[in-house]
């Protein structure tokens, strides 16, 4: 399903008729908002659980209804695409940056007014304005403690095709953000370079797994040494079983794909029939209520605001060397997919 929704994302973009351009002016200020602009429609990639306390917090504070439509994040950008101007979103509320580009080329989102993109750092929002992220969401290789140091651990996911590592990693090849991991590396290396990347890594008995969850899971029980995953997964394991869960976050220092910082973020839909109403939501969560958040319920990155706490155990945001990589790059989606299917990653 994953795999239909993406290929349906990438390729709306390619065959759909030709669409109006992007909004060159930001919506009305939320203090303009008509009485129409009481209501929202958000179609959120992020699940009912994660955001759906944050959506009631800004419909008690704003006064705003809002009707959250949750899916997957490239289900959600294909509908959008599908529908067009008939499209009833006023936001799209996605899982990473390379959704979000996909929507921005097809010239669906507005642009957003800079007041409100410089509360953001420019690695994290759009080079053109269209979006901007309100989550930090870093690559990783989760480690087994009770048989690893970091010292052991490679500098870079390519280290991991060492024969040293047979059948002893993890990945998630149908998960999107394994899968904007693999983006990044054919922007950063070449699609050469990735290829043979892949085929070692299977070559070398890669074992997969449908979500990352699972490979921590496995770390922990040492059914594997190490696993490609994301930053914020492992905390969930830790909060349920104490500081003795024996697997923890090592960041790759190399500055390639496999130290990407992606985002959670979101766009207006240039349809909008809400926009004022859904410019104060973008601001709601990138304010310091919403940040603090995200920080303690997901243990994500802030991206916005001064003083907002994070988890003891997670290395700053500040102190990772993420690659130089424009965000918006990673909506090839379909050329990943089909190098991962060419390679024999997706079954």
């Amino acid at each position: 399903m994953v795999i239909a929704c993406l290929a349906l994302a990438t390729g709306l973009l390619a065959c759909q008729a030709p669409l109006p351009a992007p909004a060159t002016t930001a919506p009305a200020p939320a203090t303009e908002a008509a009485a129409d602009d009481a209501k929202l429609t958000v179609y959120s990639g992020r699940s009912e659980n994660l955001i759906g306390p944050l959506v009631e917090q800004f419909r008690q504070a704003s006064g705003i209804d809002v009707e959250v439509r949750y899916g997957n994040t490239a289900e959600m950008a294909a509908t959008i695409l599908e529908e067009g101007e008939n499209s009833p979103a006023d936001v799209f509320f996605a899982q990473d940056a390379g959704s979000l580009g996909a929507l921005a080329q097809a010239g669906r989102l507005t642009t957003l007014p800079e007041a409100l993109l410089d509360k953001v750092d420019a690695r994290f929002r759009s080079t053109s304005g269209e979006w901007i992220g309100a989550s930090g969401r870093a690559r990783v290789l989760v480690y087994n403690t009770d048989t690893l140091q970091e010292s052991d651990l490679p500098s870079d996911a390519f280290g991991l095709t060492d024969p040293k590592w047979k059948g002893q990693v993890g990945w998630a090849p149908v998960n999107a953000s394994f899968q904007s991991f693999v983006t990044a590396m054919r922007k950063l290396h070449g699609d050469e370079a990735t290829r043979q990347w892949l085929a070692a890594m299977i070559a070398n008995d890669v074992q997969t797994y449908d979500d990352n969850p699972p490979i921590v899971d496995a770390v922990g029980k040492g059914e594997i040494l190490v696993g490609l995953t994301n930053h914020y997964y492992l905390y969930r394991f830790l909060d349920e079983q104490g500081d003795q869960f024996p697997a923890r976050n090592y960041f790759f220092p190399d500055g390639g794909a496999d130290a990407l910082v992606n985002v959670a973020g979101a766009g207006i839909v240039n349809s909008s029939r809400h926009p004022a109403a859904a410019q104060r939501f973008i601001e709601f969560l990138v304010s310091p209520p919403a940040q603090q958040y995200f920080a303690d319920q997901t243990v994500e990155y802030p991206l916005a605001g001064e003083g907002i706490k994070i988890n003891p155990l997670l290395k700053p945001l500040g102190e990772l060397n993420s690659p130089p990589i424009d965000l918006s790059d990673l909506s090839d989606l379909q050329g990943t997919l089909d190098m991962l299917q060419d390679a024999g990653a997706l079954q």
